[in-house]
């Protein structure tokens, strides 16, 4: 579906209807997507105040790191759709022949590493708006507190999604050398993921 153009109430009926796709590695997608938008939305309800002036540009930066991870995620949790759908038809190519075995492996093989991709970049992603939370936590208005926290666990959300959409899809996957570049890639993403979570949360709670 198109993403982009539907309204939340279209997409979340077709999330929830029998139709494969759009599924967990879209809306892992679209969680962080919604993070990367709180996270702007608590950059600019700082901006502009005097007495935030002095992290005025890092939340510049910050603001703008967050837009492109929007619209990078958003634009993923399109390709994850397509993705899926790529496997699907490669599955149901013709296996009648010694030929059309070979030539439907081989196409399975290709929407499988796709489809490992784009979790993958939505992995990163993800993990990269939890960093930004983390970064800016203690120079926002405090009155966007929740917002940020918000912003910190959806971000975790989809970096958990995109890890499990990367996992079921990498044990189909026979090119072992692709497979332990993307575990890899995958481990960097992860890592301290869930202390910067729960740094955040603790410092909007204030324990």
């Amino acid at each position: 579906m198109d993403i982009k153009g539907s309204s939340i109430q279209a997409f979340l009926d077709e999330l929830a209807s029998s139709s494969a796709t759009p599924g967990g590695g879209t809306a892992a997608a679209l969680a962080g997507a919604a993070s990367a938008a709180l996270i702007g939305m608590v950059c600019n309800l700082t901006i502009g105040r005097p007495r935030f002036a002095a992290a005025e540009d890092d939340l510049r930066a910050a603001l703008a790191q967050a837009e492109a991870l929007r619209e990078r995620l958003t634009t993923l949790a399109e390709a994850d759709t397509g993705a899926f759908n790529q496997v699907m038809a490669a599955y149901r190519l013709p296996k009648d022949s010694d030929e059309q075995q070979i030539a439907r492996q081989a196409a399975i093989q290709t929407a499988l590493k796709q489809a490992t991709q784009v979790p993958l970049e939505t992995a990163v992603a993800c993990a990269a708006a939890l960093r930004l939370v983390g970064r800016i936590i203690a120079y926002i208005n405090p009155n966007a507190l929740s917002d940020a926290g918000t912003a910190a666990v959806l971000a975790e959300a989809g970096l958990r999604g995109a890890q499990f959409n990367v996992a079921v899809n990498l044990a189909g996957i026979q090119d072992a050398e692709f497979v332990q570049e993307a575990r890899q890639a995958l481990a960097r993403a992860l890592e301290g993921a869930g202390e910067e979570r729960e740094r955040v949360i603790d410092y909007v709670l204030g324990d």
